[in-house]
């Protein structure tokens, strides 16, 4: 119970990249799961949960800067803590 305490609130919106304004680096010093449409993911880039979408790599596209290219999936996005 008292690991439940120190876990920060898992924001609507999240990304992993650093430079983006929704990233929150305290989430991610704890392991979280992503489920959509109840099927748990395990490369999601970015979600929203308000809006109901992820954003996941497609496949092995990269753009100019090296980054992957990213597909939005929508569906009921739940984030939970393991």
């Amino acid at each position: 119970m008292t690991d439940a305490i120190q876990r920060p609130e898992l924001p609507d919106h999240l990304s992993i990249d650093p430079r983006s304004p929704h990233h929150v680096a305290a989430v991610f010093e704890h392991d979280i799961g992503i489920r959509i449409n109840d099927k748990e993911r395990f490369d999601v880039e970015e979600y929203c949960i308000s809006e109901g979408w992820i954003k996941v790599p497609a496949g092995k596209t990269v753009d100019r800067k090296g980054r992957p290219l990213l597909i939005k999936i929508k569906g009921k996005v739940e984030v939970f803590y393991r």
